[in-house]
């Protein structure tokens, strides 16, 4: 916290949450909430490479997040797995998890000691959908929130008439031999997209990067259309009226021209920022459609509210202005988290959803 808001709280019950040099600390549990930088014990809301970093000593997080990290960081990482609303006792602080509806297990982190509920969100978002556990509200003393869009301007349309849109917009292509491409996340956000298209407009293929995660979540139980690894031996089965769903980085590739139908290649990004228009320019796509796996500006403001927390830490994104709006407008002592990812650019496509490809993602093989 910077030193100007650690006086004007001084009077206050220390945080039982403090960003450090490691990120999120929980000085009284020995423990840190999804890290930066490896520590000896870590509880990780999921397993976004913005969130999960490899080489910590210990981690706890959920089954079907602690599966993922296997997946992503190899090797045989110990984790210690929690169930949702299964509560641990890390040197006297009462640590829970409960759903974020975020990515399949995904995690709030519930905190309690001496009294006082703190909760770390991690990312999140309200609405459901068919490849994650459904968002679950904690109650909290004080609340660690994510902002990704913490701006007023972000409100999500319907994901049931996005998803019509882009089917419509497949099936259009397909008729005039284009092949289409969905551009998304490698994790997260491809397999939601995969799960809202219509297959019997056309196959579907999916990134090498993305293929690796769609069979991770088969394994536990996720349903997703039947899909072909998009690559060379598959090309022809693709061009013209195939869809192929992969990550940001491939847009405009090599790669990605080999599958061209007679009617070429149409390119959409899938994401909360297609809500600035400018950026489908900047990108030079052919369509944009919102759909995010983050909340959006009611869908924060409405958490704080019915989480009943009067302290909150704003992270991630919009964290100042949205920080001074719930100071001045709705009256809460709020104050900003500092992160190593910052804003729109600053890591928007960080291994997660709406943030940033890794580099491990970003390979075109």
């Amino acid at each position: 916290m910077p030193a100007a808001e650690q006086s004007h709280h001084a009077t206050q019950d220390p945080d039982l949450i403090v960003a450090g040099p490691e990120g999120l600390a929980c000085a009284a549990g020995a423990f840190h909430v999804d890290p930066w930088k490896p520590v000896p014990l870590a509880v990780v809301t999921h397993a976004h490479a913005d969130h999960a970093t490899p080489g910590c000593g210990r981690y706890i997080t959920t089954p079907r997040t602690a599966a993922f990290m296997r997946t992503r960081f190899g090797g045989d990482p110990e984790i210690t797995e929690l169930e949702f609303g299964h509560p641990v006792d890390l040197n006297g602080v009462r640590v829970s998890l409960h759903p974020a509806g975020h990515t399949p297990g995904s995690a709030q982190v519930r905190l309690e000691h001496d009294g006082r509920v703190w909760c770390v969100t991690g990312d999140y978002k309200r609405d459901a959908d068919t490849t994650s556990e459904p968002f679950e509200l904690v109650e909290c003393d004080a609340l660690i929130t994510e902002s990704t869009f913490g701006l007023p301007i972000f409100r999500w349309p319907d994901a049931a008439e996005v998803a019509a849109d882009i089917n419509a917009w497949r099936q259009k292509n397909a008729e005039e031999g284009a092949t289409s491409v969905l551009l998304a996340y490698a994790f997260g956000k491809a397999q939601r997209v995969m799960a809202l298209l219509d297959p019997s407009i056309g196959p579907i293929g999916v990134h090498g990067a993305v293929a690796r995660l769609c069979a991770a979540y088969q394994d536990l139980g996720v349903s997703l259309p039947e899909w072909l690894h998009a690559k060379r031996e598959t090309r022809d089965a693709l061009k013209g009226a195939g869809t192929i769903v992969a990550p940001p980085s491939v847009a405009g590739s090599t790669w990605l021209r080999g599958f061209a139908g007679k009617g070429g290649v149409r390119t959409a990004m899938v994401s909360g920022w297609m809500t600035i228009r400018g950026r489908r320019r900047w990108r030079a796509l052919d369509a944009g459609f919102v759909l995010s796996d983050h909340a959006d500006w009611p869908g924060l403001l409405r958490t704080i509210e019915e989480s009943g927390a009067t302290r909150v830490g704003v992270t991630h994104g919009y964290a100042e202005p949205m920080a001074r709006y719930l100071r001045e407008v709705k009256g809460l002592d709020a104050f900003a988290v500092p992160t190593r990812f910052r804003g729109e650019d600053g890591g928007e496509e960080n291994a997660d959803d709406d943030r940033n490809d890794s580099p491990e993602e970003a390979s075109t093989a």
